[in-house]
């Protein structure tokens, strides 16, 4: 299964470049693994529309995908919920998984509405940057406690 994180805007610090990269790398021990980004527009209702008409056309999502979006409004996972969610879509024979970090103004309806989970990494409203390092963390976390690996404790 492959998985992809399809964000708004580029990492613009090397810091979460870095962070990002470290554990993106450490997920393609477990399979394919993607970053891509889509430009972003702005932070208005009209920017976030069009973010989301790209975010859509870039994902592509097909029958065998799933698109999981995040935002504050969807389910807190903890880690242990992270896992299940990819060994589950990893049961279903899921082709590819993609997971959809907003911009500044965040996701749009239609991706909302497109996605067949909305997860969140928690209360707090994470900067962007941040919020794809967490999500990438994450993802290497809830393979490591797929495999029993001892990573997570």
């Amino acid at each position: 299964m492959k998985v992809e994180l399809l964000a708004v805007d580029r990492l613009r610090s090397a810091w979460a470049r870095e962070a990002v990269a470290e554990y993106l790398g450490r997920v393609a021990r477990y399979g394919s693994v993607e970053r891509r980004d889509v430009k972003r527009a702005g932070d208005d209702e009209s920017a976030v529309a069009d973010e989301g008409e790209r975010l859509l056309k870039a994902a592509a999502p097909g029958p065998a995908d799933r698109l999981v979006a995040l935002d504050r409004s969807g389910e807190a996972l903890d880690s242990e919920g992270w896992a299940a969610l990819l060994a589950g879509y990893a049961n279903e024979g899921a082709r590819r998984v993609v997971f959809v970090v907003g911009g500044a103004g965040g996701l749009s309806p239609a991706v909302l509405g497109a996605a067949h989970r909305v997860v969140s990494l928690g209360a707090p409203t994470l900067a962007h940057e941040l919020a794809q390092v967490t999500l990438a963390e994450q993802l290497y976390r809830a393979w490591t406690i797929i495999r029993g690996e001892p990573y997570h404790k």
